[in-house]
């Protein structure tokens, strides 16, 4: 880039030009080595791949839905049962395989006690998957 001439009796200011020709061979070098270089990178091996029988897809696990209430009745599915019935189903449900998953819904004014038996219950089975459901709507209204 020129910012000014040898001759100072010609052009007293500076040039107001831009060269641009070096900037231009750089581009041409670099579009040149694009072309010879992008078949290299789209080329692919041509394999003929072996064929399988392939097994079926696992089964998707069930969902119980265990419920809790203010006055601390649990339920099954929507059925009411005592602690040591659902501790019977949560001892059958643990030898199904794929174990099902445990949806733990308590109502807020249900005592901790009760859901921390519920949930001690589940693991002396051995049920591995438990899940809490809140109802979000609600929290994003108090926000």
């Amino acid at each position: 880039m020129a910012f000014g001439s040898f001759n100072h009796h010609r052009q007293p200011g500076p040039m107001a030009d831009i060269n641009v020709t070096p900037m231009v061979d750089v581009m041409l070098v670099l579009l040149v080595i694009f072309i010879i270089s992008a078949p290299m990178f789209s080329s692919a091996v041509k394999l003929e791949l072996p064929r399988a029988q392939a097994q079926a897809a696992p089964q998707q696990a069930s969902t119980v839905a265990l419920a809790i209430d203010g006055e601390g009745k649990i339920y099954w599915n929507n059925e009411q049962l005592e602690l040591s019935a659902v501790e019977t189903r949560m001892a059958e449900a643990s030898k199904l395989s794929p174990q099902p998953e445990l949806q733990l819904r308590a109502d807020k004014n249900t005592r901790y006690e009760v859901v921390a038996q519920v949930m001690a219950a589940a693991q002396n089975q051995g049920l591995t998957k438990l899940g809490f459901v809140t109802d979000a709507s609600k929290a994003k209204e108090k926000k």
